[in-house]
């Protein structure tokens, strides 16, 4: 299976990184976790539950936004890790990551 993630920041400016099984399946789920939750902290981004509880969803949003769009716009290695661990956490062959709407479909 191949994986698709697109990391959306408005209008036109879409990224997209194609995966291939080997890349998406050589991180677990809980590497994929562990990676996002590095870079949660690492990025100092900020909870959306006021309860603290951080959810997948959550870290894989904000770490796109406080990630910032240049670096999925150069598409070098940390936007190819997002990509990676992005479909591995959530484990579905397409995943539109919409930050300017904060929703991952």
């Amino acid at each position: 299976m191949s994986y698709t993630v697109t990391v959306v920041f408005g209008g036109d400016r879409e990224y997209e990184f194609a995966l291939h099984d080997a890349e998406v399946a050589s991180t677990t789920k809980d590497q994929a976790r562990s990676w996002l939750a590095r870079e949660f902290e690492d990025l100092e981004c900020t909870p959306s539950n006021p309860m603290g509880k951080v959810l997948v969803l959550d870290m894989i949003l904000n770490v796109a936004k406080y990630g910032g769009e240049g670096r999925f716009e150069q598409g070098g290695e940390w936007a190819k890790k997002f990509a990676v661990v992005t479909a591995a956490a959530l484990d579905r062959p397409a995943v539109r990551v919409d930050v300017a709407s904060f929703i991952v479909g």
